[in-house]
């Protein structure tokens, strides 16, 4: 059995499991006091000097609670901190906005979990928005309870909702000679019609891609080096002909500019365009399925496009398999059974009925 703590008079955690510890006295004066104190061994030595002071009559500090942080001040913290940690910033800063009419003007530390599951549930739709909202407010908590602003992190006991692969919207040939029709037509004298190439042939999250920078372009090494991703892990992207292509048209445009593209993102213009090509269930974010698709019908293994993709995990990858050309009845049909002249479809004879007790057990054994 784990060792039970020892309970000691004046001494609690806030919020269990938390590993911040408070303690609580009478002062002189017969009012009732409170500290945080951090660790538990903490927490005894100033509960025992506070009651020292207390009994030598020395004068207590003033103003041990105060009435807190507001909310906002630590969303607006955690703003400027993923500006510096995330490549996804303007996504959390969006979020982050979106829960301040709610939550900004409250004391962080007198939010519970579950009004924030409340607000989750109220104000999101798929369990993806879902968990990126939670982390949202974790991120925020964490990062508080870190500095020593609150005392617990309530989104923490907030439950993370299920979430299934979801539907793998990628781009059909046809669909891509639309695009690009439609965006020679409505953008003739712009860089769309690359950054559209750059996306498609590189696989690159739209934030990699459109925060690139001309020294991340290696033309001699046909690759772009990513040195911050979203899973945290610097990657090199190979380049085929159209992207150093595509690139190279930019390099033109641009000139000295440091910034590879001349804006943050697409959506202005990219949601114009698929309105116009039919295309309304599609957002640049398919472009990155559509790179792994082609790759997986093309033959080439999971393994590697993981590899440049950036996932983190095979099972990222998987959500692509049944796109493959060996498919699973073509695989189970690699196996070859006997045939009616008593020799298989192979060029190897029937073995005997020792031969295949021997093989038996030898697949037992490598079993």
């Amino acid at each position: 059995m784990p060792k039970q703590t020892e309970k000691l008079r004046g001494i609690y955690e806030k919020a269990a499991g938390s590993g911040v510890w408070w303690i609580s006295y009478f002062d002189s004066e017969g009012r009732r006091r409170r500290e945080k104190a951090g660790s538990r061994g903490t927490a005894v030595k100033l509960y025992q000097k506070r009651k020292t002071d207390i009994h030598e009559g020395k004068k207590l500090p003033d103003n041990f609670r105060s009435a807190g942080a507001k909310f906002k001040v630590l969303a607006g913290s955690i703003i400027e901190y993923s500006k510096n940690h995330h490549t996804d910033s303007r996504n959390v800063e969006s979020r982050v906005n979106q829960i301040l009419p709610d939550f900004g003007e409250r004391i962080a530390n007198n939010i519970k979990p579950n009004e924030i599951d409340a607000w989750i549930i109220e104000n999101t739709r798929t369990a993806a928005t879902a968990n990126r909202y939670r982390a949202v407010f974790s991120l925020i908590f964490r990062e508080a309870l870190r500095n020593g602003k609150v005392s617990a992190n309530p989104a923490r006991l907030v439950k993370q909702r299920r979430e299934g692969n979801g539907r793998v919207r990628w781009m059909k040939d046809d669909e891509e000679k639309s695009l690009r029709k439609v965006i020679a037509n409505l953008y003739p004298d712009t860089t769309y019609l690359d950054e559209l190439t750059i996306s498609l042939g590189t696989g690159m999250r739209l934030s990699e891609q459109f925060n690139l920078v001309w020294k991340q372009v290696d033309f001699k090494r046909k690759e772009v080096h990513l040195l911050k991703t979203k899973n945290g892990d610097a990657r090199d992207v190979p380049m085929n002909s159209e992207v150093i292509a595509a690139f190279e048209r930019m390099k033109l445009r641009t000139g000295n500019h440091t910034r590879v593209f001349p804006a943050d993102n697409p959506r202005a213009w990219f949601e114009v365009v698929r309105e116009h090509a039919g295309m309304a269930d599609y957002v640049w974010h398919c472009n990155r399925h559509t790179f792994c698709s082609r790759l997986v019908a093309a033959g080439v293994g999971l393994k590697t496009v993981q590899v440049l993709a950036g996932h983190k995990t095979i099972s990222m990858t998987a959500r692509y398999s049944h796109l493959a050309p060996n498919t699973l009845h073509a695989a189970v049909e690699t196996i070859t059974v006997e045939s009616k002249s008593g020799t298989r479809s192979g060029t190897s004879p029937k073995t005997t009925s020792q031969d295949a007790e021997m093989n038996y057990d030898d697949i037992i054994v490598c079993i």
